[in-house]
């Protein structure tokens, strides 16, 4: 159990900023619009090999205790009182405030220890800046300017100092055997609301409001014996409507994760059925080449007549997808989430499944004899011999001859085939052609000097008669 600190204070104090610089990441998104933080966001700050402990970037906490902020100013109290070190942030360029002192005196109330720290520093008398915040009674002030690093060694040295040997926070391992999966979709399709569900608890930010979630939020979780990291990211939309810069730093963040993961789970409104803004989310997994499980979510508020028809758009729209299964679930009520999660199984062991040389080479030595190649200008391809590639997605080596020729239909073909074979769901399956040279091609034999005397009686002879 690590110990873990907690960066607490008002809207647009630079909280993220400190948080990336003790980090060494660039995990929090970083703006000067305020608010842009929103979900508690853990990270690691390593000292050295042993010396380490876990920091949580929280959002602003504004007056407002309704709607967004409201929700914000929860998640953030709720990170302050399970933290073993408090670092109440304020700004030395707006000097003291109004919500400032209630903040404070909310803080005093725990019984954590605290720490005042005084961001932007830079461009001010840090004199008179000391003399303002003097009246919060703290014995101890650390000023920083996180954007330009400074003072941050005398904070880590603080940080440390009042830090217990043994924290109460869980260090976020890397795991190979722990499953990755990433939630995506489309603004207000309930992705967060599906994982605070599965988390049992209020750990994401859900609302109605579109776009609520606006960085990539990562959270350890075992269930059944089997360990997880689930990752709420903020909806995609096509890039034609994404304005603000904000929003194009949470598209970023969302396709790192989309890259990350291991599974994605592409969640769709049963309401509205597969849309444009669907397809290009469905896009960009298939691009990253990762395993899929499709979750329509919403499924139970509707009538059994809507969902004949959804089922029908549903397969139409999806039908270029076939290998990737589809779970009706509701996140607000919980269902579905078994089959949910069965899903996510196959389509992780799918793509993640080692194949043997042997094994392969008899699959694709049945699917030529069962359908060989066409003939193309009177040459056929031969598939010689094949190796496995990769996994996540299970990539496949074809070498032989005339490979270039192969059309289109063939490949789906031999894809069906190993789909087939190996029973591999939820995932996409790549193959690679490689044409073998020519060891002889652009080689000629010079002839020795008695097969040019015989080369020469030989055409003698033939204009002879």
């Amino acid at each position: 159990m690590l110990p873990l600190v907690a960066l607490v204070g008002r809207p647009n104090v630079g909280k993220s900023t400190i948080f990336n610089a003790l980090t060494r990441t660039r995990d929090a998104l970083v703006h000067d619009q305020p608010g842009v933080t929103r979900d508690r966001n853990y990270g690691v700050c390593r000292l050295d090999e042993d010396n380490h402990f876990l920091i949580v970037d929280t959002g602003g906490i504004a007056e407002q205790e309704e709607g967004l902020a409201g929700a914000t100013a929860r998640q953030a109290r709720a990170a302050a009182e399970e933290a073993d070190l408090i670092v109440f942030v304020v700004d030395a360029r707006d000097g003291t405030s109004a919500l400032d002192d209630d903040i404070l005196a909310w803080l005093r109330k725990q019984q954590q220890p605290k720490v005042l720290l005084i961001n932007k520093i830079d461009g001010t008398d840090e004199h008179t800046v000391r003399a303002e915040f003097s009246r919060y009674g703290f014995s101890e002030m650390l000023t920083v300017s996180a954007a330009h690093r400074q003072g941050l060694d005398d904070l880590l040295e603080e940080i440390v100092e009042r830090l217990p040997e043994e924290g109460s926070a869980e260090e976020m391992d890397n795991d190979p055997n722990r499953v990755r999966i990433a939630f995506v979709g489309r603004p207000n399709v309930g992705k967060s609301t599906l994982v605070n569900r599965i988390l049992g608890e209020e750990r994401m930010i859900a609302s109605e409001v579109p776009g609520t979630t606006r960085d990539s939020i990562s959270v350890d979780l075992e269930r059944e014996g089997r360990d997880y990291r689930l990752i709420d990211t903020a909806g995609l939309r096509r890039r034609g409507r994404v304005d603000e810069a904000v929003e194009k730093f949470s598209v970023v963040k969302t396709m790192q994760a989309i890259e990350q993961c291991q599974v994605a789970v592409l969640m769709l409104d049963a309401h509205e059925g597969v849309t444009d803004q669907d397809a290009t989310v469905l896009g960009a997994v298939l691009d990253a080449g990762r395993a899929l499980v499709i979750a329509i979510n919403k499924w139970d508020g509707l009538t059994d007549y809507q969902r004949e028809q959804a089922e029908t758009q549903l397969s139409l729209r999806l039908g270029f997808v076939p290998w990737a299964e589809s779970v009706r679930i509701s996140a607000m009520h919980g269902s579905g989430l078994r089959e949910l999660f069965s899903a996510i199984h196959r389509a992780h062991d799918s793509a993640n499944h080692q194949f043997s040389t042997s094994e392969v080479n008899q699959a694709l030595e049945m699917a030529y004899t069962a359908n060989p190649p066409p003939t193309i200008r009177g040459h056929v391809s031969k598939l010689r011999y094949v190796h496995p590639g990769g996994a996540n997605p299970p990539t496949f080596i074809v070498h032989g001859t005339r490979l270039k020729e192969l059309s289109e239909t063939y490949k789906r073909y031999l894809e069906n085939f190993f789909r087939k074979r190996f029973k591999l769901v939820g995932t996409p399956v790549q193959f690679i052609f490689r044409e073998g040279s020519n060891p002889y091609e652009g080689k000629k034999n010079p002839l020795t000097e008695r097969q040019v005397k015989a080369k020469r009686r030989l055409m003698k002879h033939v204009k002879g008669r």
